[in-house]
């Protein structure tokens, strides 16, 4: 029985797992969806589905391939980690783009200051970081509201009334035309090395080398010490390979959002 049991649990962690892995595949979920684009074309209504979606990727033309990138880091402000990657993005002279919890700013808001001041772009992660797909279209609303309305008392950023991004990317149709309906545009992202697991600073210059896209929305997260490690070798392997880094508003004033649903893998 408990051989049983064990099993079952291994089993269920592979599962879970897998979903994650299979969510943060960059041609499996779309980059940004627009309160102006048909939500229904990226919601998938069975594996079958999402296979087509994902074999049906085409690139881009060459010529539409900017090679911009957008580094984006969810959750947080944390009191130890925050100031570290704040540190590091500076002597890199990189800005770029924190989704930040709103209880989280609450808690420490000299940190969000901080995070602005050094001329990074703030945007919505929600209040709270509820599962967005379990909750109904108000309770949706609430939370980015909620989340952007703290932050937006610490520091006046357009962003927080502009991007969100939905926690662990979990969305569902209802989902998307709720941030829609509160006239958010959904910011996921083209790229994401897997940095909430646990995995080394290695593993993530691993990954980018070999997923990276042209242009790029990278997903990484606030409070990873191996992120904040890989970030100089990540950020010199992008510059050598001829990239910009850019905030998500300068992307988007780049870069149409149907190439950046299409972004081209460009292996570094």
């Amino acid at each position: 029985m408990r051989a049983a049991l064990a099993a079952c649990a291994v089993l269920i962690a592979a599962g879970y797992g897998g979903y994650r892995l299979w969510r943060h595949t960059n041609a499996a979920v779309p980059a940004i969806v627009t309160p102006a684009m048909d939500a229904g074309q990226f919601v998938s209504d069975g594996p079958r589905a999402r296979l087509h979606r994902l074999f049906a990727h085409q690139a881009p033309p060459a010529g539409a391939r900017p090679k911009l990138i957008a580094l984006t880091f969810d959750d947080g402000p944390y009191p130890v980690d925050t100031p570290l990657l704040l540190d590091t993005l500076a002597g890199l002279h990189v800005h770029a783009t924190f989704f930040l919890i709103g209880r989280d700013g609450e808690q420490y808001p000299d940190l969000v200051r901080r995070i602005a001041a050094g001329g990074n772009e703030i945007a919505d992660h929600t209040l709270t970081h509820p599962n967005l797909d379990q909750l109904d279209a108000a309770a949706v609303r609430r939370e980015i509201d909620g989340g952007a309305a703290a932050l937006a008392a610490l520091v006046p950023d357009p962003a927080l009334r502009t991007y969100l991004r939905p926690p662990h990317g979990r969305y569902t149709f209802a989902t998307l035309r709720a941030v829609q309906a509160d006239g958010y545009d959904t910011v996921l992202w083209t790229d994401d090395p897997g940095d909430w697991r646990a995995v080394g600073s290695d593993a993530i210059l691993a990954h980018v080398r070999r997923f990276a896209t042209a242009p790029e929305i990278l997903l990484l997260h606030s409070g990873r010490p191996a992120t904040v490690e890989a970030l100089p070798a990540l950020v010199e392997r992008f510059r050598a390979a001829g990239y910009r880094f850019v905030t998500i508003s300068e992307l988007l004033q780049a870069v149409p959002p149907a190439v950046l649903n299409a972004a081209a893998r460009t292996p570094l």
